[in-house]
């Protein structure tokens, strides 16, 4: 994935490291109301020692699509649009949605606006479930955006006031708001190539990434059976068909899940 402009991610990569030897949270200078460059806060040391060229890069990245991601967005809603941070961490961080393990993986908490993303989970991607490449660590990042998206937008509160009110479709409500992010992650993506910024083998390692993480194969991996009333976040196939109805269409509207 090429970057088309540079966006002064040097002093992104001094601060974090700064925040990793010092436990200071340097980065939480950075924020996006003003328009500036992308905010990722670092909830204190995440690693013993100095940082790892592998986690400069990884920084350097995410801010990348962290940025292009939320400049995509904010043409799309204009001003019902507000930038999102996210937080990068190791091991366990506490958020206002309550402490989260490595274990927990990606998410999005509604009640900070914050996306948090442990670093060892995009080597757990690659190891783990076979899907390396920049695109497919860039797709879980603007999967993460898009329940941001779906907070502004209402349906976030929506789908969670229809789940309180019917408990036997906790399940299937929460497999169509991951498949809708999913698909919000497509829009970016078609937005991408719309500018000429994806490279050759980009957007399948985007359906790579989608299809490894879909509740089937997790169960799969885990040596239990394939139960679809248990999934979550949808089944590979799922997943694969939203992430790419949304690449192909570039439309929010394509989106709608709950049809």
């Amino acid at each position: 994935m090429r970057r088309v402009a540079p966006i002064g991610l040097g002093g992104v990569v001094i601060l974090f490291a700064l925040s990793l030897l010092t436990g200071q949270n340097f980065l939480s200078v950075l924020d996006t109301d003003g328009g500036g460059p992308a905010a990722i806060d670092t909830p204190g040391p995440t690693a013993p020692g100095s940082t790892s060229p592998a986690d400069e890069r990884m920084v350097d990245f995410v801010s990348f699509v962290l940025d292009d991601a939320q400049n995509t967005w904010q043409q799309i809603l204009g001003s019902r649009y507000r930038h999102a941070k996210l937080v990068l961490f190791r091991d366990d961080v506490q958020s206002a949605c309550g402490m989260a393990e490595s274990a927990t993986g990606p998410f999005y908490c509604p009640a900070d606006e914050r996306v948090y993303i442990d670093l060892g989970f995009y080597d757990e991607l690659r190891q783990q479930f076979g899907a390396s490449g920049d695109f497919a660590q860039a797709y879980v990042l603007t999967h993460e955006i898009g329940h941001h998206v779906q907070k502004l937008l209402g349906t976030e509160e929506a789908v969670r006031q229809a789940q309180d009110a019917n408990p036997s479709r906790v399940n299937d409500l929460s497999v169509r708001l991951e498949l809708q992010a999913d698909c919000y992650a497509g829009v970016w993506g078609h937005s991408t190539a719309q500018r000429n910024i994806l490279e050759q083998g980009d957007v399948e390692e985007g359906l790579n990434a989608a299809a490894s993480i879909g509740d089937d194969r997790i169960q799969r991996m885990s040596g239990s059976r394939v139960a679809p009333e248990r999934f979550t976040h949808g089944s590979s196939a799922q997943r694969v068909e939203w992430f790419k109805r949304g690449m192909d269409t570039g439309d929010i509207k394509a989106c709608d899940t709950f049809q």
